[in-house]
């Protein structure tokens, strides 16, 4: 067994029955093209990894998400990006245990984005492989539950803003804003808002003006779809 091989396993907490399909995941392109080493590259790995990844990220996001279709697709999408795959790598310190070729190692490959999302998949596909969908799982849901909870944590200051981003995801939906209430005196009145999504009411604010009243409404739908504020 190689020595990337067995510090990969130990970072991972898995161990493997067979750790060549580690050593798979581990080696890229270039390396396995590079001379006669009989290793395969991990690019058939990688379309597994794939697969498997977006099935697990899709279960947990049906079972523990409170969106529609489009907002889960959104986040699924977010979740399994080759952004989002590169830094899980990172954090699993993927880069200095890749099978590099001598081009790649010179051009910078161990901190590539690309590889090492690939890469990243190649490692998930190797565990399926090896014991099942249960150790795959135990693997990738802390990556996917700590980027959730980062992209639901930002504080917004430009609410109307930050829900606009997120609806326009979806171009048939239309969000509007409308003034229901006027109450107090002139020099301290108060104003009610809400904020439809098409027909139906996602949030109500009220504010000393329609702008902070409107920031209010659409402070309440962003807590209405899970993102905190």
């Amino acid at each position: 067994m190689k020595e990337s091989t067995r510090v990969m396993m130990e970072r991972i907490g898995y161990t493997f029955q067979e750790p060549m399909l580690l050593e798979n995941a581990l080696t890229h392109s270039s390396y396995a093209n590079e001379g006669n080493r009989g290793l395969k590259s991990n690019e058939r790995l990688e379309f597994l990894g794939d697969s498997v990844l977006g099935f697990i990220t899709a279960g947990y996001l049906f079972r523990h998400g409170s969106g529609q279709e489009g907002e889960l697709t959104r986040l699924r999408a977010s979740l399994v990006c080759e952004k989002a795959l590169s830094s899980y790598a990172r954090k699993l310190g993927l880069g200095d245990c890749l099978l590099l070729g001598r081009g790649e190692l010179r051009g910078g490959g161990t901190d590539r984005p690309s590889i090492l999302a690939d890469a990243f998949e190649a490692v998930i596909a190797a565990i399926y492989l090896d014991g099942g969908l249960e150790p795959a799982e135990a693997f990738i849901l802390p990556y996917i539950k700590e980027e959730l909870s980062q992209q639901r944590r930002p504080q917004f200051k430009d609410y109307k803003t930050a829900l606009q981003e997120i609806v326009q995801q979806n171009p048939e939906e239309q969000l509007t804003y409308l003034l229901v209430g006027e109450s107090g005196p002139d020099h301290n009145k108060q104003f009610a808002v809400e904020v439809h999504l098409n027909s139906n009411v996602i949030g109500t604010g009220r504010g000393r003006s329609k702008k902070e009243a409107e920031q209010q409404a659409a402070r309440e739908a962003l807590k209405l779809m899970g993102y905190d504020g």
